[in-house]
């Protein structure tokens, strides 16, 4: 098997002497080198999902099944940057000394596009120059997944804008496997090749989106339509 497959996933919390349930026989399978969305409303279980499948936190039923391996790692919405570490010292931050190589550390940077700012420090950087140092340091580790939790959402729309197309084409380079948790409709319909509705701690919808890879414009009669199925399966309101 590649990549990672959820089966009868379940997870639920207890506050105040209650138990609320928030997975409920998840069934998923997510696919290896590819970009795969989940999209769904505030508190529908998209981050509680993604947590579970990098290993975060422990299902409470249900199984989840690793491809040939097992090692993730994660971009948040905030980049987590140590604020006495220079770009270089937190894409490096969380590796042993015999995993850095300065040739593949280069490179990494040159992908993001953080050719000269090597030596800044994140109080030096603008907001979506140190999500793209997160996303380095991510991809410095390695990993079999990266889990993404929404890490465009505190961007001005702009800066927002140009993320997607890096992290697109970091895509076209690194081939890497991605699992990305947005509430944005457009967003998900931008970046995923793989785009699944959560509802209720439930998968309600999938969607398979062609020309993987691409930046894709939403105005194109077949984009607007899938963004009008997206919209009555969510029951969002326009």
């Amino acid at each position: 098997m590649a990549g990672i497959e959820l089966v009868k996933l379940e997870k639920h919390y207890v506050v105040e002497g209650k138990t609320i349930p928030v997975l409920t026989g998840i069934n998923l399978q997510i696919p290896e080198e590819r970009i795969t969305v989940i999209l769904g409303k505030s508190g529908c279980g998209k981050t509680t999902l993604l947590r579970l499948a990098g290993g975060l936190e422990d299902p409470d039923g249900g199984s989840i099944h690793y491809g040939l391996s097992q090692r993730t790692a994660f971009v948040f919405q905030e980049p987590r940057l140590m604020p006495w570490l220079d770009v270089t010292g937190n894409i490096c931050f969380g590796l042993k000394r015999q995993e850095i190589h300065r040739d593949e550390i280069h490179s990494i940077i040159h992908t993001v596009g953080l050719d000269g700012f090597e030596k800044a420090y994140p109080s030096q950087l603008s907001g979506g120059m140190q999500q793209r140092t997160a996303i380095a340091r991510a991809l410095a580790y390695h990993p079999s997944f990266i889990m993404m939790d929404e890490p465009f959402a505190a961007l001005d729309y702009f800066t927002r804008e140009q993320m997607q197309r890096e992290l697109l084409r970091v895509w076209k380079s690194q081939k890497a496997s991605i699992l990305f948790v947005t509430h944005s409709i457009d967003e998900a319909l931008l970046l995923g090749h793989k785009i699944v509705i959560i509802e209720k701690g439930v998968v309600k919808t999938e969607f398979e989106l062609p020309k993987a890879g691409d930046f894709r414009n939403l105005l194109d009669d077949k984009f607007i339509m899938l963004k009008r199925e997206i919209i009555e399966n969510l029951n969002v309101a326009v």
